[in-house]
């Protein structure tokens, strides 16, 4: 599919669930690849952030996102809108730190966004494919979420608070071209127990029994409702049916329903659409963000996969280990590459074959033969010097050498037999003879180590 925005801005205005501030929340057309940021039009430089889930920086009744010294609170309900309506790339301007509550559901944002108009871009829309099962587990809460393979979206959630009124509930999402009839409608919920202390904590300043289900699940004296009716500025405050005044729900299982919105907001952060199956068992804001790291760490994984070398040992490579030699400087035993088998302005791929005749086997863990990591990062580079001499005219009167290395990480284990393709890809444009390269190195689909490479060349005197 291709990705989408908005043809023209929309905006609410409301105040904050827990500041109880007024602000206007603006959605803003974004090119291709935008994906969704955040923009605080209230303060000096008006600065713009990913929503990304790396920057969360509390789950307390909401999500709160920081950048610097700005954050923004209560993201959730306008990003599972997005998600909701299908539209990849927007900017969302606020004045003020926390996203309205409206009526405390997502359907205000659904039909801002509606009214806007949804415009088709050029770009194709690039999903985390979930191709096995991912899972995240809280032991103290029996909060659990899956990640499934499927074809398509969906969501299931599970909610039990040990409720006689509220009961075990079950909400399901099978197509986001449902979500705005069968999601977006359902409010948020808190129990009366909770008020308390989220007056003590100074909370809720914004909230009223017009943005939240209030469910009453133990008795209480009427003396209590009417101090609470004092707090949120109400006549009275009566129970009906284990909820608050006369408010209907919308779905018996409305509750349900909400924690599926708040799963499909707070998975958002990730920063890439899903395609696949989400089990949500007692979820809350705090597991949603950690699961959401998880699937975050999970695609970037799958994202490099994609860039994989294809290595095809019938082909003739570009640089046998002759060539090689004679634009490097290295000779035995420190020429760790063997082949070159593509290249082009910006990347290239060298191959390495790992044999048990190797001598740092002989001493560097005998009875585990394992190929040191240090070793792997100087194939790296020498993979990568191949392709920054391509660049002069007498390639083999110059030498490379390392300036930094940075964010070194090894994955697995490099044995005898295995064949390693090593893939540099610059990084910045090379200037005055400095090269930055990303180097992966890979052993059939695993990655099993990388680094972030600084060299300068240096002619030969």
């Amino acid at each position: 599919m291709k990705q989408r925005t908005i043809k023209q801005p929309a905006s609410l205005k409301g105040v904050g669930l827990h500041t109880g501030q007024p602000v206007t929340l603006t959605f803003q057309p974004a090119p291709a690849d935008h994906g969704y940021k955040f923009q605080r039009t209230d303060i000096e430089g008006k600065p713009v952030f990913n929503a990304d889930v790396n920057r969360v920086v509390s789950t307390q009744r909401g999500t709160t996102i920081k950048f610097e010294h700005v954050q923004i609170s209560t993201i959730e309900h306008a990003l599972s809108a997005l998600v909701g309506m299908q539209i990849d790339n927007v900017l969302i301007q606020l004045d003020g730190p926390e996203v309205p509550i409206l009526d405390g559901s997502a359907l205000p944002f659904v039909q801002a966004l509606s009214y806007a108009g949804i415009e088709e871009q050029e770009a194709e829309r690039e999903y985390f494919e979930i191709t096995q099962p991912v899972t995240y587990r809280d032991e103290s809460t029996g909060t659990e979420l899956m990640a499934l393979p499927s074809d398509h979206f969906e969501v299931i959630t599970l909610i039990d608070f040990n409720s006689d009124v509220l009961g075990q509930q079950y909400a399901q999402l099978t197509d986001l071209n449902n979500y705005e009839k069968e999601i977006a409608p359902c409010r948020t919920f808190v129990f009366l127990h909770e008020l308390e202390v989220l007056f003590q904590q100074n909370l809720i300043k914004g909230g009223d029994l017009d943005n939240a289900i209030v469910i009453v699940d133990k008795t209480v004296e009427q003396l209590f409702l009417d101090e609470l009716a004092v707090k949120i500025n109400k006549k009275s405050v009566k129970v009906r049916e284990g909820i608050l005044n006369t408010l209907d729900l919308h779905f018996k299982n409305e509750p349900a329903r909400h924690k599926l919105l708040d799963v499909i907001g707070d998975l958002a952060l990730m920063g890439h659409p899903i395609k696949g199956k989400i089990v949500a068992i007692k979820p809350g804001h705090k597991a949603n963000v950690e699961f959401a790291k998880l699937l975050k760490k999970q695609f970037q994984e799958q994202r490099k996969l994609k860039g994989k070398p294809v290595y095809d040992p019938d082909k003739a490579p570009l640089f046998d280990s002759v060539k090689i030699a004679q634009w490097l400087p290295h000779r035995y035993p420190f020429l760790l590459v063997d082949k070159i088998i593509e290249m082009s302005e910006n990347y290239i791929v060298g191959v390495k074959n790992v044999t048990f005749n190797e001598q740092f086997f002989q001493g560097h863990f005998p009875n585990n033969p394992v190929m040191p990591g240090v070793l792997q990062v100087e194939a790296m580079a020498q993979t990568g010097g191949i392709l920054a001499l391509s660049t002069v005219e007498d390639p083999g009167n110059w030498d490379t050498y390392f300036l930094k290395i940075e964010n070194v990480k090894f994955r697995y284990k490099v044995l005898p037999g295995d064949t390693i393709l090593f893939k540099l890809e610059m990084v910045a444009p090379m200037r005055r003879g400095i090269c930055q390269m990303l180097g992966t190195a890979y052993v059939g689909n695993r990655i099993v180590s990388e680094a972030e490479l600084t060299a300068q060349m240096v002619r030969r005197s």
